[in-house]
């Protein structure tokens, strides 16, 4: 027996990401809500989770922390979802997932606090400046029709949904590469599902 799954995330989160990734393996999970400043913080939250921060997966006894990690997590704990890369995914597969999770939710984030890396520590900043991140970004996605290669993998939904909520906040410039990688993503039966559910939570029902 494998244990249960129980997510702990808020829908206005990227507990989103963990959400869709759960829809897509297809096993049941349950799930508690969690408010910022409150339950979040809570001294049996922060025992789970010190950060005080979700999304949180617990898998039996296992604490699984930050969504691209929960991403790569599930696709192993779960191989019959048949979202781990092959042999000749691995490379890409690995490289923009952590290139996602790391430099460019980075730059990103900095940009949209108004922080600017002046050009003489460019070299202190993993991902230098965000021209570069984003230039990267949009090498990453053009050139296979996923991220990996031909094939949908848990890299898609960790960096798709980083492409998906840059768009649609304006936190990443529209460029073609960035919507045609989009495109072939959001239309997933597993994305329209968690999604439906992040959007009742938000509503209360």
């Amino acid at each position: 027996m494998r244990g249960t799954l129980k997510l702990y995330t808020n829908p206005l989160s990227r507990g989103r990401i963990a959400r869709w990734m759960l829809e897509e393996v297809g096993q049941p999970y349950d799930v508690e809500v969690l408010g910022y400043g409150t339950t979040m913080k809570s001294p049996e939250y922060l025992k789970i989770n010190p950060l005080g921060k979700v999304p949180t997966l617990v898998h039996g006894e296992d604490v699984i922390t930050e969504s691209a990690a929960i991403c790569a997590y599930l696709a192993e704990a779960f191989p019959e979802a048949k979202l781990n890369p092959d042999v000749h995914e691995r490379a890409s597969y690995f490289r923009w997932l952590f290139f996602a999770a790391g430099p460019l939710d980075a730059a990103v984030s900095n940009a949209s606090a108004g922080f600017e890396v002046a050009p003489e520590d460019y070299r202190r900043f993993g991902y230098g400046n965000y021209k570069s991140a984003v230039d990267t970004l949009a090498y990453a996605v053009s050139q296979h029709d996923y991220i990996a290669g031909d094939r949908f993998t848990a890299a898609d939904v960790y960096v798709g949904m980083q492409v998906g909520w840059a768009l649609e906040f304006g936190t990443l410039e529209t460029r073609p590469e960035f919507e045609a990688y989009w495109s072939r993503l959001r239309e997933r039966e597993a994305y329209v599902r968690a999604s439906a559910l992040d959007d009742a939570s938000v509503r209360g029902e």
